[in-house]
């Protein structure tokens, strides 16, 4: 019998990896790249992405540990690489390896307390006195020291520089601003001791920006979104196929699939991050190996962190959600916005992965951003929903659930009592008159979530247009990092597009479902207009029972008023 395959599910040290012979996707030729070309950078991915692991990859590296690096690209670069240098291969530095991933950032002295671990446990090393100083001029003494007795310079790397960051953003913004002044002049050190230092690299989820922490370190490059580098973490199509074969054959055979269904659904699922606009698509290498291990399409990503602030954030801002899936603008300096607040979620909604690159717009310099694949837009969809509704997260999936039994049974009232009940629960007292459009647009994204999250067991089309397209006029829109707002005529728009608000397709019938959204028509409008508009006509080739819904709002009750179902006759 076989023995089973080794998937490094998790697996954060190169060492541990290379000698316990799980499967590996060699790297090392960005590694190469990178050692042999500048010398301080900084690489922004989103958790769970692999940027641990090339860390350990680069500190097995620096620390002349040939043997791990048998058969890798690296282990002849490494030697035509030295002759041409005319130096030993394999040279060994002294390196300082400062990981944040552990601590609980939330609570005061946490980022202090892992600082002055990662110090005292260097110090005595290199012959230091533990001393009432800075962490700055701690870690300056410990560099100067380290290249003094070793004659070598040292070669710096800290994972998940941000944590601290991120965790007590939207949380403690006190705290936040202190954990910024700290780790400022802490990597400001990195620059000051720059004669000291071969190689540095630093990880994180955000990037920076001019008056982020790194302000003083401009020596730094960051190759976060560099062609070069587009695939330094993640798992291209080339390389999950060369390297997973059999294991999707597994998946495949397990799911009553053929290899061909498997391929596409992992693509489907977990494809599509892109951090360069001419660069290869990546898949999230934690939920394609948590999925190749458990031989189950699932969601494994969103499952290791909420982005509660973040959603939070995108409600307070009155962002119109459904452009979160492929309509989102930002130009260059919009992506590496650094502060997240809630006029400018935005930006780490793609540091963080949850938005990825779609389209680059070249004349205009402008990142088109949506949801990467199905994992994060349901995750991103089903957090979102709770914002807008009166349900938890953890009745969301179960409400989602009651609609599909719903459609599929064709229990239109019962479906449409159920989306009644979810409108009802919305809280409407925090808005003000003047703030009605805001009111109605989160009725409106509550519709959308709905219908949006049931896109992962029916097919789906969900349009759910503003008001203003009902109503006619204009409606002003933020590009969001750009100087400017462009106003969008809907009526113009609405005239062409000819599309209903939801259309649900069972495998025996098709629902078209149009609402009146601002008390400014009837359920019987709402029919009318399907008809008149001819929405129906695309889908009669399939053959299937086409039943219309029209729907009207209640301005008083802030609900449902009345709906009326009507099947189409042939």
């Amino acid at each position: 019998m076989n023995a089973p395959r080794k998937l490094p599910i998790g697996i954060q040290s190169f060492k541990d990896l290379r000698e316990k012979k799980f499967l590996y996707v060699d790297k090392t030729v960005y590694l190469s790249r990178l050692v042999n070309n500048s010398k301080v950078y900084f690489l922004s991915r989103p958790r769970r992405f692999g940027k641990s692991l090339f860390l350990s990859t680069l500190a097995a590296y620096f620390l002349g540990q040939k043997e791990l690096f048998k058969d890798l690209y690296i282990e002849q670069a490494e030697e035509e690489q030295a002759v041409r240098e005319q130096r030993s291969a394999w040279l060994e530095y002294p390196v300082l390896y400062l990981d944040f991933n552990t601590g609980q950032y939330e609570l005061s002295g946490a980022l202090d307390e892992t600082l002055s671990y990662f110090l005292d446990t260097e110090e005595p090393r290199y012959n230091l006195q533990k001393s009432g100083l800075s962490h700055a001029k701690r870690f300056t003494s410990l560099i100067k020291a380290a290249y003094q007795q070793t004659g070598k310079q040292v070669v710096i790397l800290v994972d998940e520089y941000d944590k601290p960051l991120l965790q007590t953003m939207g949380v403690n913004e006190e705290l936040n601003e202190h954990y910024r002044n700290t780790l400022k002049a802490f990597y400001s050190v990195i620059k000051t001791c720059d004669q000291y230092i071969r190689f540095a690299f630093l990880t994180g989820v955000t990037k920076f920006s001019k008056i982020s922490i790194f302000s003083d370190l401009n020596n730094l490059r960051d190759i976060s979104m560099e062609e070069d580098y587009a695939g330094i973490c993640g798992l291209t199509q080339t390389e999950l196929e060369e390297t997973f074969q059999p294991d999707i054959q597994t998946l495949a055979t397990r799911q009553n699939m053929d290899y061909p269904q498997a391929l596409t659904t992992l693509k489907q699922w977990y494809d599509g991050y892109l951090f360069h606009p001419a660069g290869e698509g990546m898949y999230n290498p934690f939920s394609v190996l948590s999925a190749l291990a458990k031989k189950e399409i699932s969601s494994y990503w969103f499952g290791t962190g909420t982005p509660t602030f973040l959603v939070n954030f995108l409600k307070e801002a009155g962002y119109y959600i459904p452009d979160l899936d492929g309509n989102v603008e930002l130009n260059q300096t919009g992506l590496e916005t650094y502060r997240a607040v809630a006029q400018d979620a935005l930006p780490i909604l793609f540091q963080a992965g949850y938005l990825t690159i779609k389209k680059y717009i070249s004349d205009l310099r402008l990142y088109q951003l949506g949801f990467p694949n199905d994992e994060v837009r349901y995750g991103f969809l089903e957090n979102l929903l709770p914002a807008y509704s009166g349900l938890t997260l953890s009745q969301t999936g179960v409400w989602i659930g009651r609609f599909i039994q719903d459609i599929r049974k064709g229990n239109v009232d019962e479906f449409m009592e159920r989306l009644k009940s979810i409108i009802s629960s919305i809280a409407y007292d925090n808005f003000t008159e003047q703030n009605l459009k805001l009111r109605e647009q989160n009725y409106q994204t509550a519709v959308y979530l709905v219908f949006a999250l049931m896109g992962q067991f029916v097919q789906t089309e969900v349009h759910c247009h503003s008001t203003a397209m009902e109503g006619g006029g204009s409606m002003q829109q933020r590009c969001f990092g750009c100087a400017e707002t462009r106003s969008q005529n809907y009526t113009r728009m609405y005239s062409f597009d000819r599309r209903a608000d939801c259309v649900l397709k069972t495998a025996d019938t098709v629902y078209i479902f149009e609402f009146k959204l601002s008390g400014n028509g009837s359920a019987e409008d709402a029919l009318n207009q399907i008809k008149e508009h001819r929405y129906a006509e695309q889908y009669k080739a399939d053959s299937k029972k086409i039943v219309l819904i029209g729907s009207s709002f209640d301005e008083q009750a802030r609900t449902i008023k009345e709906w009326k179902t009507e099947p189409l006759k042939n």
